[in-house]
């Protein structure tokens, strides 16, 4: 017979795995991605869209795909915020232009220059 205590730890272990290295829920903060996303929106977050990335890492340890055009991002802005964006373009291998829906109240690339894809978090898969 399993021990429930052991189970209920394992079970923590795994779920704190699973967030931490393949997919996380966050809640939305701001105006910037209007009217497609509102502030306090759960959005699913697939970390490994685009690779395998240690959240403690700087880079991606294996990457199979780089943002699209149009993908919906979270990532690490240059001073280190969370932000969450659309992808505007690609810009040569390593670098894309973050912008959000709503122009009037988005802080994005347009201020604070082109982000490398290294920075992404993941990619917004679903909105709830």
């Amino acid at each position: 017979m399993v021990n429930p205590g052991k189970a209920v730890f394992l079970a923590c272990i795994a779920a704190l795995l699973m967030k931490v290295l393949l997919f996380d829920f966050m809640i939305t903060d701001g105006q910037s991605m209007m009217p497609a996303i509102r502030p306090g929106t759960i959005l699913v977050v697939v970390r490994t869209a685009y690779g395998i990335r240690l959240p403690w890492s700087g880079n991606y340890l294996l990457r199979w795909s780089k943002p699209k055009t149009g993908d919906v991002v979270v990532f690490f802005t240059p001073k280190g915020a969370v932000a969450v964006k659309r992808c505007g373009a690609l810009l040569g291998e390593d670098t894309f232009f973050a912008l959000g829906d709503n122009n009037r109240e988005s802080y994005d690339s347009r201020f604070y220059g082109p982000v490398p894809v290294d920075h992404i978090i993941g990619k917004v898969l679903g909105i709830k």
